[in-house]
């Protein structure tokens, strides 16, 4: 499975015809502990770019992205009794949504793990 990223701080992992997208570490370190997520239902269906879910914190509520385009398929419910899980485990068990790609160009354009983390550092 590959990993890419934008920056906004989602990432959005390919596993088949999936795409599962959550928000880095590094986004969920920058908000302190979240307090609330809200997710969009499945059948909705997203722009690469668009206002996708918001996430909480005691310092703020910011905008989640579409990574790629596509249609929702199932959204982490799971979240909504346990937003701590973006915190404990950005990169896997707090993922927001998974996604039925529409346009594969749109994640082979994105930013792999190596760019990510000099994007990350040249923000510092």
């Amino acid at each position: 499975m590959t990993t890419k990223y934008t920056k906004d701080h989602e990432w959005v992992r390919l596993d088949g015809d999936v795409a599962v997208v959550g928000i880095t570490p590094y986004a969920a370190e920058q908000l302190g502990d979240v307090v609330y997520v809200e997710l969009p239902e499945a059948g909705k269906s997203f722009a690469q770019g668009a206002d996708m879910a918001v996430v909480e914190s005691a310092k703020a509520a910011s905008d989640v992205y579409a990574p790629i385009s596509g249609e929702v398929i199932e959204a982490n419910a799971a979240l909504a009794g346990a937003p701590e899980t973006v915190n404990e485990s950005a990169a896997d068990a707090g993922w927001f949504v998974k996604l039925k790609p529409a346009n594969a160009a749109e994640f082979d354009a994105l930013m792999d793990e190596a760019a990510y983390a000099a994007y990350v550092k040249g923000l510092g």
